[in-house]
């Protein structure tokens, strides 16, 4: 993972780019920085490129990476399939290489579309001047670009810096629609900025509904997208989603086993354990967790003894059942002496007050769970870090100790105050999370962003020592929700549209994923010098979940704790998981109560305030 950037000057003004977009860049890339310039005093163009290092896989090897044409890479990616990278190898020469062979627009293509992976890059191809960037299919890695037209420069960047007042700068998210390329000695000539855009496809069909809705929103003022004249696309690495309607809405046909009068949830799980769906589920999940721990900086052997005392992996860990099946499947495939960190972030509850029998009972939030055991505690025994993702927590803890009592789990407690979480939202969070600017941008960008600095304290022998992750790759449950339907509007939809209605919902969840979660995760999580890494959207993953009828992957007529996510909660009982393969659906910001600390009349859709405050 790295911070990547470049600037595109078309004027003969040398720009002058952000100290505080460096400094955001710096921190996602701790261990080598470098910058390269092409083009000079000559050119009708400039390029600087600058790139910062995390070093992750193979060995370090710096960037940009410049061959002996001239072409230029800034990579932010990460290759776990699709091209073969040997265990000393770098991923990011890997790519350079493979680019620096091709001729046309068509190899290049032909090259991107092999790659399984999250990436993000920006290629200067000298023969031809062209520039080339763009992101993965599902958008894992953050690109953002603007346009200043004062100076006639357009700026490509992994983060950037939230400005304040009427001079702040229009970033916007590039769209993971597919790969853009820039005539550099055309737009030089003409003095504005015109992308050519090459689009997924799925089954050779390019998605113009997409590039119409998604690019030609998100391009930067003062410049112009259109569709390659060659009609070229990049061949999607997912097949597409599975829109079959079941021919009869009766119950027995799609369950040929009636469940409706069976009261045990455990019965109802087990009596479905060991369907071919389950195993096969297990099978590329289980593959794409292993892809994710495995792909780790590569160590050339020496006479030192090995340290198993740090943990090179850590899951954002709420004891729900994405994260219970991350944590059980990467005990499958992680060295049973090493540790993994299970990063548990809560926010500070208010104490509660002796209650009052003439006061009005409070009101509460319709998202808000009731399940949080310190709500009306005695305050002698309150604890007001005791909210529910805390208890969920530490009971799938109990759990996973029980499948594995072997491994050290460092269950990492991260308790947050109202005064740290507006500190860090002022000087970080707010420049990671933008240019996303709602209510719940902000809700779930300081969780995680608290979460991933995985600073806190772990239980040990009964007492408790402070304690900070030293893990580099951060796994997170992101997808399951999207394509499992896992999130209470599912239910809703289906109840009002059918299968119908929920199979469009899950489609509409998976196109705007890149541009509603993952740029902005990445950024959060990278901002600490680690990298998030996804299971549930891998291709492999993807592609299977897509392949299935919706009712295979969920039961939406099922109570809550069982219909949602039904596969994957079989997968957790195939997985040797107990009571957390049963829980319901908790959003992050209830969970970890970040919700409850400030503003509560709040819609998640509303433009936070917080966030805009200088």
């Amino acid at each position: 993972m790295c911070g990547i950037f470049c600037l595109l000057s078309l004027s003969p003004a040398r720009c002058v780019w952000d100290e505080a977009v460096h400094e955001h860049l710096k921190r996602r890339g701790p261990d080598l920085s470098q910058d390269v310039t092409v083009g000079g005093t000559n050119a009708c163009y400039q390029c600087l490129f600058s790139a910062h290092v995390l070093h992750l896989r193979g060995l370090l090897t710096p960037q940009p990476v410049q061959d002996n044409t001239g072409n230029v890479l800034v990579w932010n990616g990460e290759i776990f399939g699709g091209l073969p990278v040997m265990p000393d190898e770098n991923d990011t020469a890997v790519v350079a290489q493979r680019l620096s062979s091709c001729d046309g627009p068509s190899e290049i293509l032909s090259v991107l579309s092999t790659l399984r992976g999250p990436w993000g890059f920006v290629y200067y191809q000298k023969a031809g001047d062209y520039l080339w960037f763009g992101r993965d299919f599902l958008g894992r890695r953050s690109l953002l670009w603007t346009f200043d037209s004062e100076v006639n420069a357009l700026t490509l960047t992994s983060v950037a810096t939230r400005g304040f007042g009427p001079a702040q700068t229009a970033w916007q998210e590039v769209p993971a629609a597919g790969v853009y390329r820039i005539d550099l000695k055309a737009v030089a000539e003409a003095g504005s900025v015109m992308f050519e855009v090459y689009p997924w496809a799925h089954g050779g069909h390019d998605l113009v509904s997409s590039f119409n809705t998604s690019v030609l929103e998100s391009v930067p003022s003062g410049c112009t997208a259109v569709m390659n004249q060659s009609g070229l696309v990049l061949t999607s690495p997912v097949c597409p989603l599975n829109t079959a309607i079941p021919k009869s809405l009766d119950e027995e046909e799609i369950h040929p086993n009636s469940y409706s009068h069976v009261t045990d949830l455990e019965q109802l799980l087990a009596s479905k354990e060991n369907n071919e769906e389950v195993n096969r589920l297990t099978d590329v999940l289980s593959e794409a967790v292993r892809r994710r721990v495995q792909s780790l900086p590569f160590k050339v052997q020496d006479n030192s003894p090995p340290s198993n005392e740090l943990a090179s992996v850590a899951i954002l860990f709420s004891g729900g059942i994405d994260s219970m099946v991350l944590a059980a499947l990467a005990d499958r495939h992680i060295p049973a002496h090493q540790p993994i960190d299970l990063l548990n972030v809560a926010f500070k509850l208010q104490v509660p007050k002796k209650p009052n029998e003439s006061a009005r009972k409070p009101g509460k939030h319709k998202n808000e769970p009731t399940d949080c055991k310190s709500d009306g505690a005695d305050p002698q025994t309150f604890s007001p870090f005791d909210v529910p993702d805390r208890i969920t927590g530490k009971d799938g803890l109990r759990e996973l100790q029980d499948l594995n009592p072997e491994r050290r789990w460092n269950f990492v407690e991260i308790n947050i105050t109202k005064e740290e979480l507006q500190k860090m939202r002022q000087q970080r969070v707010c420049h990671l999370v933008h240019p996303l600017d709602t209510v719940l941008d902000d809700s779930i960008g300081c969780a995680v962003w608290f979460a991933a600095r995985g600073t806190g304290f772990v239980t040990e022998d009964g007492g408790q020592r402070p304690f900070t992750s030293s893990a580099k790759v951060v796994l997170t449950g992101i997808g399951a929700d999207e394509q499992l339907a896992g999130y209470s509007r599912h239910r809703v939809r289906f109840t009002a549209s059918g299968y119908e209605g929920l199979i469009q919902e899950l489609e509409m969840e998976l196109g705007r994923i890149p541009s509603r979660n993952l740029g902005r995760d990445d950024r959060v999580i990278g901002d600490h010098g680690k990298e998030a890494r996804f299971p549930y959207l891998d291709e492999d993953v993807v592609s299977y979940l897509n392949s299935l009828p919706v009712w295979e992957k969920a039961d939406l007529s099922l109570p809550r704790g069982v219909g949602e996510k039904l596969l994957l909660r079989l997968t957790a009982k195939q997985l040797g998981l107990g009571q957390s393969a049963v829980l319901p659906k908790r959003a992050m910001q209830f969970g970890s109560r970040i919700a409850k600390m400030e503003a509560r009349h709040e819609k998640a859709s509303d433009k936070c305030t917080r966030l805009l405050t200088e």
